[in-house]
């Protein structure tokens, strides 16, 4: 059983949310302690599992001509692990969560253009194991937050 986060190891998780570049001198400083006291937390965070990687954050320009959309799909439970799989090869694809209720899927898509996620959703219909799609483009974002 993994051990329980202290509030100062949830702290430094949230700061390296927002920001996996901070100075480890200016996370000690929002955090209240020493350096090498973040460092270790850090480390021992990292050891532990609890934070498995850094990434990229990109920004969208506004000018940006992406589409973006939400994908619900419902699934026969049997093939579960083969639709999955199928979505997961899909760079369009750049997120995928299971859901409740009359869904099991949810996939978040990006593509350039309307044709473009047409396509992408019929590629998705035909997977085996799909049975029923619903889908709708997202508008505009109105908060953002880290996970």
């Amino acid at each position: 059983m993994a051990t329980p986060l202290d509030p100062l190891d949830r702290q430094l998780i949230e700061l390296l949310k927002v920001n996996a570049r901070l100075p480890m001198v200016k996370l000690a400083k929002a955090l209240g302690c020493a350096r090498s006291t973040a460092q270790l937390r850090l480390k021992a965070l990292e050891d532990a599992g609890v934070i498995s990687g850094y990434t990229v954050g990109v920004t969208v320009a506004r000018a940006s001509s992406s589409i973006r959309a939400m994908v619900l799909i419902s699934i026969e439970s049997k093939n579960e692990t083969e639709v999955v799989r199928a979505l997961s090869k899909r760079h369009e694809i750049v997120k995928l969560y299971t859901v409740s209720g009359r869904y099991d899927l949810c996939a978040m898509l990006t593509t350039e253009s309307t044709q473009e996620l047409d396509a992408v959703i019929d590629k998705i219909r035909v997977i085996k194991g799909v049975v029923d799609t619903f889908s709708t483009i997202l508008l505009s974002t109105k908060l953002d937050r880290p996970e």
